[in-house]
This record gives structure tokens, C-alpha cells and sequence, in this order.
């Protein structure tokens, strides 16, 4: 290809160049390209309503769902208030009523004390009112604190007396005066006793 063609191959690119941009350029492209764009425009926007209104769904449905959680929790506080004063007014209703067939055997021996003159019928009838009553407190969990002839413990015993005396160990128990009771291995109440030690001039 010589120069003349070259060149001649050059102007025909550019006037069809040229022309295709002039034809690009044309109010009636234009329009459609503003068209086009306005189109996808309007579709983006429809697509951001309904994820907007989803999300407002959304936003609903999870507030509706805090209320219900937050109402539930107060129902629930209630009931459980109700119900622990419930429990605090019953707890002791099955120990009340197996310790209430020992009262009234008490009271028939006391009445039917009045009316006899051996009153070993009525220590004896205590006595096995009073077996029973610890077999039934035992059933509970509650068991006597042993004390006399063991060494004092002042974590289960209160000392009430020093004794001195030479007849038992130092530190030894020698009465009670109250019985102590555990409850399920916990101390309920200390035994209330005496304590010996040595005479003074032996010590």
C-alpha cells in the first residue's frame, strides 16, 4: 500500500468516526440513554422500597416479639413472688401435721391425769409420746447433739457451768441442761451444758 492509500484509508476511518459519534449525539439517542437510565434509576429505587419495607416488617415483628418477652418475663416474676410465699407459708406443713397427733396425745394425758392418782401412768405415757415425737423429728432430718460424757465442743455446746471436780476428765461434759439438735447435719441448736475441770489446788 503506498502513501495515497494510506492516507485515504485514514480520512475514511475518520469521517466514519466521525459520523458515528455525530450519530451517537442525536437527541433521538439522547432520549433513550435518559431513558434507559432513568428506567434503571426507578427500578433501584423500587428494589430499596421493598427491602426498606421488609426491614420495617422486620423491625415490627421484633418489637412485637420484645413486648411479648418482656411481658412473659413480668408474668414470670409474679408467679415465682406468689409462689415463694406460698412455699414460705406451707414449708413446714408435713412436719405441723405429723407433730400434731403428739399434741393431742399430750393433751388426753394431761386430761386423763386429772382424773388418776398414779402419776406413773402419766410419766410413762409422756415418755413414749416423747419416743415417738423424736422418731418422727427424725424422719425429718433433725437428730439430738450428743453431750454428756463427751468433750466439749464449743461449735455444738454452750457452756452454762464450769464444775470442778476430780471424778471426770477436764473439758468433759457432765449434764445438760438443754439438748442441742442438728438439722440434715447442721447445727439447729446448741446443747446448753456443764463443764468440768480440775480443782484448783490439784491444778
Amino acid at each position: 500500500m503506498n502513501e495515497m492509500d494510506r492516507t485515504q484509508s485514514d480520512l475514511t476511518l475518520d469521517v466514519e468516526g466521525t459520523a458515528k459519534q455525530q450519530e451517537e449525539t442525536t437527541p433521538e439517542v439522547k432520549n433513550q440513554k435518559h431513558k434507559k437510565k432513568k428506567e434503571e434509576i426507578e427500578k433501584e429505587i423500587e428494589e430499596l422500597k421493598i427491602k426498606l419495607e421488609e426491614k420495617e416488617k422486620e423491625a415490627k415483628e421484633n418489637y412485637e416479639r420484645m413486648l411479648r418477652v418482656a411481658a412473659d418475663l413480668e408474668n414470670y416474676k409474679k408467679r415465682s413472688l406468689r409462689e415463694k410465699e406460698e412455699w414460705r407459708k406451707f414449708a413446714n406443713e408435713d412436719l405441723i401435721r405429723a407433730i400434731l397427733p403428739f399434741v393431742d396425745n399430750l393433751e388426753r394425758a394431761v386430761n386423763h391425769a386429772e382424773k388418776v392418782e398414779d402419776a406413773n401412768v402419766l410419766i410413762e405415757g409422756v415418755r413414749l409420746t416423747l419416743q415417738q415425737l423424736h422418731q418422727t423429728l427424725n424422719r425429718f432430718g433433725v437428730s439430738p447433739v450428743e453431750s454428756v460424757g463427751k468433750p466439749f465442743d464449743p461449735t455444738i455446746h454452750e457452756a452454762m457451768l464450769v464444775v470442778e471436780t476430780d471424778q471426770h476428765e477436764p473439758n468433759q461434759v457432765l449434764e445438760e441442761f438443754q439438748k442441742g439438735y442438728f438439722l440434715n447435719d447442721r447445727l439447729l441448736r446448741p446443747a446448753t451444758v456443764s463443764v468440768a475441770k480440775l480443782p484448783k489446788k490439784e491444778v
